[in-house]
């Protein structure tokens, strides 16, 4: 009849059957459930309002949702927390439901498919498509749909094992979104090293995706092919030269003088350069110092780089490529010398901060980061009227940031920052603000002149 304490009795009956851990017997209780017209909507409503009617009921639900296991649970389980009050908890329990199907919980799954929460509807609806088409079919569904969408059918495709091994190669090295990537080539090369085809773990070595090269570097270490790995110590990818490095040292290849000879070549690779920064010390640097002076521009931004993670750049050296033609040349200067400020010109990040090329104020700004209050504001004021939209939107929000700070009540816990600025600075300041004050709006304006009426040197 419905009533809640028949219901309630009824959930402590299935907890009961799943502690027996007698699957045929929760598949015979589930069944007689859905046997009685409209008793699967009932009690999904009384289970997820359980925890607000009645002291005994909370206690019988984290022990639903405690249990509930992806790759453990039991039908009554799984069915139960398909109708617990935590979306989360309900989403886990489709995923198994469909991950493990049988048809005892399908009434279950299908009442998932109305569900109040999208991600939760989402998946009990793409699990049933899934279930209920064809093998050509569920290919299909693996090219439609959003990326939570995708994975989760991909996800069901590996545990259903409805893929081959030529299928999971070819999601490894064609699809377009990354997680599918790296679980097709995990599983293309797990069978790979279980049926012992190094050539497969070859093919997935040589992808363009770094994710794929290093899962499938690891299967081709498992099957002791550590020669065909050390070829990729120049790799441009981090794990991937460590998984080479690692099968270098088994051989006895020793991976710091591989670096040392290959940066000294004519075009050396990316990835050497990042291996002896990886690998070498402040000693390897005379080896990197005359690639600043490369012909192509990411040779020369790895160096800088390689230079800074080896803590050997010399501020003189590095000042002329601040203005290098490559943006990549002047990322990686401006990085290399924000612990250098002290060595450069006093006036050079306020030169850089007004040159007509982007990347230039770009650079001149995060050198003057980190300075005084009134330097950061002065230069975040005059950012806020830069005509590139990404550095007018970081100069306002650090504007606002500052504005906050220095307007802030007497009575916080924190004081207000100091302002130490000359008359002179201080009407440079207010001038800057009234001429940004459309760009950062009137509320950030007010709290701005309030900071600075406040902080008018003689008041």
């Amino acid at each position: 009849m419905g009533r809640s304490e028949a219901l309630s009795h009824l959930v402590e009956v299935l907890l009961e059957v799943d502690d027996a851990v007698d699957e045929a017997a929760a598949r015979s209780a589930l069944t007689l459930v859905a046997g009685v017209a409209g008793l699967v909507a009932r009690l999904d409503r009384h289970v997820r309002q359980a925890p607000w009617h009645g002291p005994y009921q909370e206690p019988v639900l984290r022990r639903v949702g405690a249990r509930l296991s992806v790759a453990t649970s039991g039908p009554a389980a799984m069915a139960l927390a398909s109708m617990h009050a935590d979306g989360r908890i309900r989403e886990r329990a489709v995923t198994a439901m469909v991950g493990r199907p049988c048809p005892e919980v399908m009434p279950f799954l299908v009442l998932r498919t109305g569900d109040w929460v999208k991600p939760v509807r989402d998946r009990a609806r793409a699990g049933l498509a899934l279930l209920s088409a064809p093998v050509e079919g569920r290919r299909g569904l693996l090219g439609s749909g959003g990326r939570r969408q995708r994975r989760f059918v991909f996800d069901i495709v590996l545990a259903q094992d409805w893929l081959r091994l030529p299928d999971y190669v070819a999601c490894a090295e064609t699809d377009s979104d990354v997680g599918i990537r790296v679980r097709a080539a995990e599983a293309a090369c797990r069978e790979a090293v279980w049926t012992r085809r190094p050539d497969v773990l070859r093919r997935l070595a040589r992808s363009v995706r770094a994710e794929v090269r290093v899962v499938a570097l690891t299967g081709l270490v498992r099957v002791g092919q550590d020669g065909d790995v050390v070829v990729y110590l120049d790799d441009d990818a981090p794990l991937v030269r460590a998984v080479a490095r690692d099968a270098a040292r088994r051989l006895g290849i020793d991976a710091r003088e591989h670096y040392r000879t290959a940066v000294s070549a004519a075009e050396p690779a990316l990835g050497a350069i990042a291996g002896l920064a990886e690998t070498g010390s402040a000693a390897d640097a005379p080896l990197l110092r005359p690639l600043l002076a490369h012909s192509q521009a990411r040779v020369r931004a790895q160096a800088v780089r390689g230079l800074r993670l080896l803590e050997a750049v010399v501020a003189q050296e590095a000042l002329p490529l601040l203005r290098d033609p490559s943006p990549a040349v002047v990322r990686e200067v401006t990085t290399a010398l924000r612990p250098l400020t002290g060595a450069l010109p006093p006036g050079l990040p306020w030169q850089l901060l007004g040159d007509v090329r982007v990347e230039l104020r770009r650079a001149g700004y995060r050198l003057l980061r980190g300075r005084g209050v009134d330097v950061q504001l002065r230069a975040a004021l005059m950012l806020t009227l830069d005509p590139d939209p990404r550095l007018a939107e970081r100069g306002k929000a650090d504007v606002t940031r500052l504005a906050r700070d220095g307007a802030r009540t007497t009575w916080r816990r924190t004081p207000p920052p100091e302002l130490p600025v000359t008359v002179a600075q201080h009407g440079e300041l207010v001038a800057l603000a009234a001429r940004a004050a459309v760009a950062l709006g009137e509320d950030i304006s007010r709290m701005l002149a309030t900071w600075l009426a406040r902080t008018r040197p003689g008041t």
